[in-house]
């Protein structure tokens, strides 16, 4: 039997002939984004992030949802919660208020109903009602965001920019189904345009496992498109630890000398941003990443040279080495090639020097990095 229109939309299910079951389901779910953008009807906020911004909800709904909210909630012992026992000599006034309270109503009904107004005191919460405030720090305020409105709504819209919190922060908490949509999100979703944010977010999350089977596939797709990669704007907003990372790949389909444009763009979007910084000492650190040798001669003395950015040993060895290759050592040429050991995919972390412990340079092997997933709810960077 076909569906019937209900007015505005809405659909009515028929069920048996003599009733149908009526669905609004998007109304529903506006309602209760609604709710949870309004702190007057919520009695949970979380301070999320390092900004503390606040992000509101429902416990009841939060609790409904994942059994890691309702722990939280609802089990764990909380400081907050701890309230002395009132004492003895008020038991009696608090019963008598309580037992006024009935009458108290029955006369402001009857005022009301004979049209006597009156300046009414302000609502007082329920007996026992409490407002939690809890900290998050695990998780941008955006990517928190999002998975409230998906717990109290059962919709979101991913995004590149927050798809990996999203992901991360789903398999936290327990939304088995909301982690396995983002999974599914992840490989269209990859592209020119969005894989240095991808890489970018992953750095934030490099400490959940959700992040390396990404972090895997953005990483295989760069070395793919190199060329396009290292000629996009947003490469300059990359760590620097990440950039030495991609250009250190073996696998990564780039000439040289679109490398050494990547680093040199890098490093002068850095010095721009930072002052009192020297050009020559920051693109030294991607140096011994690029294969000078493999760069023809006259773009080396043309276009490499005249910018006295190279040590001019580097750029003689090169040209040594394309006039007679058997009187270099190759060692000399590339010592700090990415060799792949099984699945490696990583430089070394002591290699960066504005970089940080837990990094993208944290991904070593398949089978290795397991520590990097026990990060415990602590929030401690």
């Amino acid at each position: 039997m076909p569906e019937a229109a209900a007015p505005g939309g809405l659909v009515m299910l028929p069920d048996e002939p003599d009733h149908s079951t009526f669905e609004n389901k998007s109304g529903l779910a506006e309602d209760m984004k609604f709710l949870a953008r309004m702190p007057e009807l919520c009695d949970v906020t979380f301070l999320v992030g390092d900004t503390r911004e606040p992000v509101c909800a429902v416990k009841a709904v939060l609790a409904s949802r994942s059994k890691v909210f309702h722990k939280m909630l609802y089990q764990a012992p909380s400081p907050q919660r701890k309230k002395d026992p009132p004492p003895r000599e008020n038991k009696l006034r608090h019963f008598l208020k309580r037992s006024s309270e009935p009458l108290l109503n029955l006369q402001t009904a009857a005022q009301q109903r004979s049209g006597f107004t009156q300046q009414l005191a302000p609502i007082q919460e329920p007996q026992g009602y409490q407002h939690q405030t809890l900290i998050i720090e695990e998780f941008e305020p955006d990517v928190f965001r999002q998975l409230i409105e998906y717990i109290h709504t059962g919709s979101v819209t991913l995004q590149p920019r927050t798809l990996l919190g999203v992901m991360n922060a789903a398999d936290y908490y327990g939304l088995d189904e909301l982690r396995r949509a983002c999974a599914g999100f992840v490989q269209c979703c990859i592209t020119v345009d969005t894989v240095c944010a991808l890489l970018a977010s992953a750095e934030r999350y490099i400490q959940y496992k959700c992040t390396k089977s990404l972090v895997q596939k953005v990483l295989e797709f760069v070395d793919e498109r190199g060329n396009e990669v290292l000629n996009l704007g947003s490469f300059t907003l990359l760590p620097q630890h990440v950039v030495r990372l991609i250009l250190a790949r073996e696998e990564l389909r780039a000439d040289e000398f679109t490398k050494f444009q990547a680093a040199l763009m890098w490093s002068k979007k850095y010095c721009d941003s930072n002052a009192n910084t020297n050009l020559v000492e920051v693109i030294g650190n991607f140096i011994e990443y690029i294969q000078f040798h493999k760069i023809p001669a006259n773009v080396l003395m043309h276009e490499v040279h005249p910018l006295n950015l190279v040590p001019n040993e580097i750029i003689v060895t090169a040209l040594a080495y394309q006039a007679d290759p058997s009187s270099i050592d190759p060692n000399q040429l590339s010592p700090h090639r990415v060799r792949r050991q099984g699945r490696s995919m990583s430089v070394q972390s002591s290699l960066d020097p504005y970089g940080s412990n837990l990094s993208l340079n944290s991904l070593n092997s398949e089978g290795g990095g397991s520590g990097s997933e026990s990060r415990q709810h602590s929030g401690g960077n």
